[in-house]
């Protein structure tokens, strides 16, 4: 009779693809404030912004 094949430790995975995937989100937050940053983003955010309140 075969013995079951031993399953691999996985302590600790979790928490590594939790580590990974919130660097992926502070790297998107990040890369998304320089982009709001520049003035003509800004601009076109304010005009989309504005034209929505807009009644007319």
């Amino acid at each position: 009779m075969r013995a079951w094949p031993r399953r691999r430790d996985e302590t600790g995975a979790a928490t590594a693809e939790y580590a990974v995937a919130t660097m992926a989100a502070v790297g998107f937050a990040g890369l998304l404030i320089v982009i709001l940053r520049g003035d003509e983003v800004r601009g076109i955010l304010t005009d989309l912004v504005r034209n929505a309140l807009t009644v007319g």
